[in-house]
């Protein structure tokens, strides 16, 4: 972390003097990864036409989303609370529309060592629009050692295991638990004469 500039450049100078270079982003190298940042980096230097091939993967949020069951089958929005390159300001006035308009929340970066209240102040905006018994879901370490999965309430999300290791699913006001796992209904009408299925 925090490295990230220096990284691309020093790919883009390897691959400039002719070697086949590899730049290794976790998740999906498009969804808060080092793709843009490359092509930024790309773009700076004239080099638009310089073969870059970018190789999708499997992005946090889907992962997390499979492992609680099916948070995101319906819109939704995805915030990241960090505020290194985004002015915090920016990033309350995000949750609150999002939080309005009723979006599933899938909330990046929600808490480190220097953030520490900034997941509780997402969860008091959130709250203005949601019940405090909205289903929430949170992922640490998905598909890896020591993975942790909770699922509970806006109210009962323990903040203090949260960290940067972490990803949380706010769900909307649909959202519902079927057994062990998160549900969004996508609105297929299951019952009644004019029933999809």
């Amino acid at each position: 972390m925090r490295r990230e500039v220096e990284r691309c450049k020093k790919a883009v100078d390897l691959a400039r003097s002719g070697f086949a270079t590899c730049l290794v982003s976790s998740g999906d190298p498009g969804i808060y990864g080092m793709a843009g940042l490359c092509l930024e980096i790309l773009e700076q230097h004239g080099l638009q036409s310089l073969d870059c091939e970018i190789i999708p993967g499997i992005p946090a949020l889907a992962a997390a989303a499979a492992l609680l069951g099916a948070p995101l089958m319906h819109d939704f929005a995805v915030i990241s609370l960090s505020d290194l390159l985004t002015p915090w300001e920016t990033i309350l006035r995000r949750l609150d529309l999002a939080a309005q308009a009723d979006f599933v929340l899938v909330i990046y970066n929600p808490r480190s060592r220097g953030r520490t209240q900034h997941l509780a102040r997402a969860i008091n905006i959130v709250s203005r629009y949601r019940s405090t018994k909205t289903p929430v879901g949170m992922v640490r370490n998905a598909y890896r050692t020591e993975q942790e999965i909770f699922l509970g309430s806006l109210e009962s999300l323990p903040l203090e295991r949260v960290d940067m290791l972490s990803i949380v699913f706010i769900g909307n006001t649909q959202t519902s638990f079927s057994g062990n796992r998160m549900l969004t209904p996508r609105g297929y009408r299951l019952n009644g004469p004019d029933s999809m299925i």
